[in-house]
């Protein structure tokens, strides 16, 4: 599988989750409030109803997987206008008469989520390798129901994690950060790092030294492995700013881009990236803080949390604090008074936010997982060995029960807790379920503990485990009681 398949979903249902978290508005139409009964929020899964009195799909192509769907309307709540809406959204072709239908689907993902009108997705392929990840994007990621079809149907597509021939990266495997250092560039001064070099983290989270170009320093083609990229649309421009005739505004509004500039946000809302800019970026014109989103300002100003997105501590990252002010900063204060003050530009308070889920989708919903008991073949196995299902793992976790579940890298991935973990390079084949606890398997490396065996477990104590397919994809997350 790959990675972008395992999140097919995501965009459907979830917060875009490039550099430094975008608004990005769901793919799936939200509920007028003026359909919710005197009760609450009406679910279309249970009300009976049968759909809208029409019948219209949309095709388009997965802005994470670029891989082509369809989408039926299949609530009653749809109307000719909200479809056309809703598939424009998505860069489709809306298809009016006509439903979801191939020669040959892997399943179909049906989304009934509260205040949204549901819809149903049909994945076109016939490859089985792409089943388990299929599955995994529209059940974990997009919270919908998944029905197999076709190859996924019956006992076929277990599907794997992504395998590399051992010498380089296996496809949109998830590449762990590397500190690089290295010399300054002609005509700039000396680094802060060893021997004058400039020390940077190639991370999502990572920031060079301030006044310098991050993309001079760390690679984003490797920051882009770390967070799901694709362009998407800014916000337009709102017309002719008075404040851009103020030097002094212009002046704040230079210095906050110089340090977004210095982070690795620039790897997405650049007109560098790849296939364009993510949503707002550094050189839009006019003012371009117009590119933005209001819930991306409100990010910027700390309004809604974006803890989930994970961050270094300042001393390791050249001084840039992203804690306690959403965008990167070596003066967080200062950076978070500037997007206040746009929002309020805006007429925004930060009431307008209060109901705001937190910056992160599927990586904020595995933060607060509770996990419940193993069943099936899930767990510790009478021969000690631990047991998973969802295919081939490249992070796998025992913690204490009661712990919190593990984040993505620098600061969210060992939570205490931790008993043992074990990580898989990405230039190596992800591992089998059915490994002993304690005994590091051949192209595994013992991350926790840093040496010596991890604590024994103990008879009749709760343990979590907690298994992945590469960082954000969980397979399996359940509890299990060590025998006596």
């Amino acid at each position: 599988m790959t990675r972008f398949h395992a999140l097919r979903a995501l965009t459907l249902a979830l917060p875009m989750l490039a550099a430094c978290g975008d608004d990005t508005p769901s793919a799936v139409a939200p509920r007028d409030a003026a359909t919710d009964t005197a009760t609450g929020t009406r679910d279309a899964a249970t009300d009976g109803s049968t759909g809208p009195s029409f019948t219209a799909s949309c095709v388009y192509n997965n802005a994470f997987s670029r891989a082509e769907e369809c989408r039926d309307y299949i609530d009653p709540n749809w109307t000719e206008a909200s479809v056309a809406t809703d598939c424009t959204n998505a860069r489709g072709t809306l298809r009016m008469g006509m439903a979801c239908s191939y020669p040959a689907a892997l399943g179909q993902c049906e989304l009934r989520l509260p205040n949204t009108d549901a819809t149903r997705l049909t994945f076109p392929g016939n490859d089985p390798s792409q089943c388990a990840a299929t599955q995994r994007g529209c059940t974990v990621f997009a919270r919908g129901s998944f029905t197999p079809l076709g190859v996924c149907a019956g006992d076929g597509g277990v599907g794997d994690a992504s395998v590399s021939d051992g010498s380089t990266p296996a496809a949109n495997v998830f590449l762990p950060p590397v500190r690089d250092c290295r010399p300054p560039r002609a005509g700039e001064p000396r680094g802060n790092g060893p021997d004058g070099q400039v020390c940077t983290w190639v991370a999502i989270s990572g920031s060079t030294e301030a006044g310098r170009r991050y993309e001079d320093y760390a690679s984003c083609d490797r920051v882009r492995t770390q967070r799901p990229y694709y362009p998407a649309e800014p916000g337009r421009p709102r017309g002719d700013d008075a404040r851009m005739r103020d030097p002094a505004y212009v002046a704040e509004l230079n210095w906050v881009r110089s340090q977004i500039a210095s982070s690795a946000c620039v790897c997405c809302h650049s007109t560098r990236a790849p296939e364009g800019p993510s949503n707002w970026y550094l050189e839009a014109p006019g003012n371009w803080m117009d590119s933005f989103d209001d819930t991306g300002l409100a990010l910027g100003a700390n309004w809604i949390d974006s803890r989930a997105l994970g961050a270094y501590p300042p001393g390791e990252n050249n001084g840039f604090d992203r804690v306690h002010s959403g965008m990167p900063s070596t003066e967080p204060e200062r950076m978070v008074r500037f997007f206040q003050q746009e929002l309020m530009h805006r007429g925004r308070t930060r009431e307008s936010f209060a109901s705001a889920e937190p910056f992160g989708g599927p990586i904020y919903e595995q933060l607060i997982y509770t996990p419940s008991a193993c069943t099936g073949t899930d767990g510790l196995a009478a021969d000690g060995t631990l047991r998973w299902t969802g295919g081939g793992a490249r992070y796998v976790y025992v913690l204490d029960g009661g712990s919190a579940s593990p984040g993505v890298p620098p600061n969210l991935d060992l939570p205490m807790g931790t008993r043992w973990r074990l990580d898989v390079a990405p230039t190596d084949a992800p591992l089998a379920s059915g490994i002993a606890y304690g005994r590091v398997p051949t192209g595994a490396t013992q991350r926790f503990p840093a040496t010596g065996a991890p604590a024994a477990l103990v008879g009749g104590a709760t343990y979590y485990l907690y298994v992945l397919a590469d960082v954000g994809i969980p397979i399996t997350r359940c509890t299990f009681t060590a025998p006596r």
